[in-house]
């Protein structure tokens, strides 16, 4: 996975939040102490042990935070289907923009979403901010009732199924369309939850500063 940004990684800090790295490769379940697991920016699947760990973790009442993209190697397969359960699939590929008002800096892959209005996204519209998700993975929400879309695409987005080896921005055969959720909260059993962020790039400093904020 990757360093949490410096920016984050400050914020989290004046939150009195304690950050604790650990394996579950090497661990049998979920520290106790844990309030809170966080995957950032993962660049390979997890196996299917730790998958069913952190499944039990939040149906039994963990909470999960998850900023994951299309890996160079394609879809985390293992990860992502964790959300399959709640009936979030997630497509092949990188998510594009046909919609110039959803995009920014004329790249079609660095979305601009629509902000939905939650106890989650609320601070972020009422201060007038954008969501910048670059590199994304679009994600398909079946009608459950558990599952809260926070950041979507314009209907005019599909994902490239040529995912880092795209050569063109064109619709072409393979390519599955939108709309997609960029990110979703799901109530789980027993007060669990997971907040997941379908882009590794969410919280970079960089794209950060654009966004101000």
């Amino acid at each position: 996975e990757q360093e949490l940004s410096e920016t984050f990684a400050t914020q989290i800090e004046k939150e009195n939040i304690e950050t604790t790295t650990f394996s579950l490769l090497t661990e049998k379940e979920v520290p106790e102490e844990a309030d809170c697991v966080l995957i950032y920016g993962p660049t390979s699947d997890i196996s299917t042990e730790e998958r069913d760990l952190l499944a039990d973790y939040v149906e039994n009442g963990g909470k999960m935070m998850v900023l994951a993209g299309p890996s160079e190697d394609g879809t985390l397969t293992n990860l992502y289907s964790l959300l399959e359960d709640y009936g979030v699939e997630a497509q092949d590929g990188i998510a594009v923009e046909l919609d110039q008002d959803y995009y920014a800096f004329g790249y079609p892959y660095i979305l601009l979403p629509e902000i939905a209005d939650t106890e989650i996204t609320s601070s972020l519209l009422d201060g007038g901010y954008y969501a910048i998700m670059p590199i994304a993975q679009g994600m398909t929400v079946s009608d459950d009732s558990s599952v809260t879309e926070l950041l979507t695409t314009s209907d005019s987005a599909f994902s490239k199924a040529a995912g880092y080896e795209l050569t063109t921005y064109e619709k072409e055969d393979g390519d599955v369309d939108g709309p997609f959720a960029l990110a979703v909260s799901i109530d789980c059993e027993n007060d669990g939850q997971i907040v997941w962020f379908s882009s590794s790039y969410l919280l970079d400093d960089t794209y950060n500063s654009y966004s101000s904020g």
